[in-house]
């Protein structure tokens, strides 16, 4: 199953529910994301891993701030651990105002311990998708966010419609049982 949206589009929560279910269960790999986050920022990858690399928070807040300049206004450098998990918090936060849903962000600690890096490849592609719906002109990562698709229609058109028999309802044309025999009976093929 490709990363495809679309699909289930008809209604809003619809289309949110299947599109957390397409991430939950597919979130973007992790080469992926490290090309998107190359692209976007210009930093190359020097760690063997993507949560090595992103373990300092300094290249997740450069990407956060090359989305939406000035979100996160310092950028800690210090080698020290809760300056690196300070840096991770300000990005989560500044996702959150970036429009990153709070159930696809994660916690510091899933990063930096290395505890849940799934969650945090799904909060790379939500971030992704965001700035698709905003316009950004960079490289895309992820699928394109559905948008409203108001339908206008007159009195007339709508009053023209309730006699028109409707397929997406279903028919029960042609089903029956005729043939069948009875509780119990075998079908003879």
């Amino acid at each position: 199953l490709a990363h495809d949206a679309n699909c289930c589009t008809s209604s809003p929560f619809l289309s949110s529910v299947f599109l957390h279910f397409l991430l939950t269960t597919m979130p973007v790999s992790e080469k992926e994301c490290c090309e998107w986050i190359e692209a976007v920022t210009g930093v190359k990858t020097t760690a063997d891993s993507l949560q090595e690399q992103l373990k300092d928070g300094v290249t997740l807040c450069k990407l956060i701030n090359a989305l939406q300049p000035g979100s996160v206004a310092k950028i800690q450098t210090s080698k020290m651990a809760f300056k690196q998990m300070e840096n991770i918090n300000a990005f989560t936060e500044a996702a959150r105002r970036y429009g990153v849903p709070d159930s696809e962000n994660f916690q510091t600690v899933a990063l930096f311990e290395n505890q849940n890096m799934r969650q945090v490849l799904i909060c790379i592609d939500s971030l992704g998708r965001q700035a698709q719906k905003k316009g950004f002109a960079g490289p895309k990562l992820g699928v394109k966010m559905s948008e409203e698709n108001k339908r206008h229609f007159s009195q007339d058109q709508i009053d023209a419609g309730k006699f028109v028999a409707s397929k997406q309802m279903g028919t029960n044309e042609g089903a029956t049982q005729a043939g069948h025999g009875g509780f119990g009976n075998q079908r003879k093929m």
